[in-house]
């Protein structure tokens, strides 16, 4: 059995408007994530990821560079370790 991990991002730079949020679906999908991403009102983007532990590693190094008309500044992490901050019952990956 694999290793379940969750952690949620904020990222800030130019990250709303360039199709950041479609580009992390679609990252997050391919590496069977479950999840979100969305803007807030302040300007960066928040990203909840949870699924196998590797994969969410390697959405958090894509994070850092994020979608070819993106500018990332910073990428703040929170790590996930309740069942409720796990996400249950979460399904897919939504983008709001």
């Amino acid at each position: 059995m694999t290793a379940m991990a969750g952690a949620r991002f904020f990222i800030s730079g130019h990250v709303q408007g360039v199709a950041f949020r479609a580009h992390t679906r679609a990252q997050a999908l391919t590496l069977d994530l479950r999840g979100y991403a969305r803007n807030l009102a302040d300007g960066r983007v928040e990203v909840l990821a949870v699924g196998d532990a590797e994969a969410v590693e390697r959405l958090a190094a894509w994070l850092q560079h994020g979608s070819p008309s993106a500018r990332v500044d910073r990428v703040r992490r929170e790590a996930l370790e309740s069942h409720v901050d796990l996400g249950v019952g979460v399904e897919g990956f939504a983008v709001g």
